[in-house]
């Protein structure tokens, strides 16, 4: 089950069809849903939060804690708000993009993929793109 949860004053619109297509990207991967529950907050929301459990003194777009246990996947992620507003700017693309690249991202590291290498950024890079691709907005 996937679950949307706030900490500040963005509300995330079309709830239900953005958890269908969550669903969607972990099924794509060959895994099952577990339960994931994203958290949308603020800076100094997730900095706290990157200070207490990473020892992290850095401001960051999204913390995840990865609790999958084989296929089925599961995890709490946290998204800052204003850093996905800021990475928009700075990268040329929509709020929405920078998004959905966010939420994807989230469940992509659950599901194997790292970012830590160049050449692991770019399949995570692909695979982002590739799960955008799957977000559509029925009438």
């Amino acid at each position: 089950m996937i679950s949307f949860n706030y900490e500040s004053d963005f509300i995330l619109d079309q709830e239900a069809h953005f958890a269908s297509w969550i669903e969607t990207i972990i099924i794509s991967e060959s895994k099952t849903v577990g339960e994931i529950s994203y958290v949308f907050c603020d800076d100094e929301y997730l900095h706290a939060i990157n200070m207490q459990y990473l020892n992290h003194d850095t401001l960051t777009d999204i913390i995840s804690f990865d609790y999958t246990e084989g296929v089925i996947i599961s995890g709490d992620i946290f998204i800052s708000i204003e850093r996905v507003k800021d990475n928009a700017i700075d990268f040329k693309v929509s709020f929405e993009e920078e998004l959905k690249r966010v939420l994807a991202h989230g469940v992509l590291h659950y599901c194997g993929y790292k970012d830590k290498t160049d050449i692991d950024a770019a399949l995570m890079r692909a695979k982002e793109e590739e799960k955008i691709n799957l977000f559509h907005v029925e009438p």
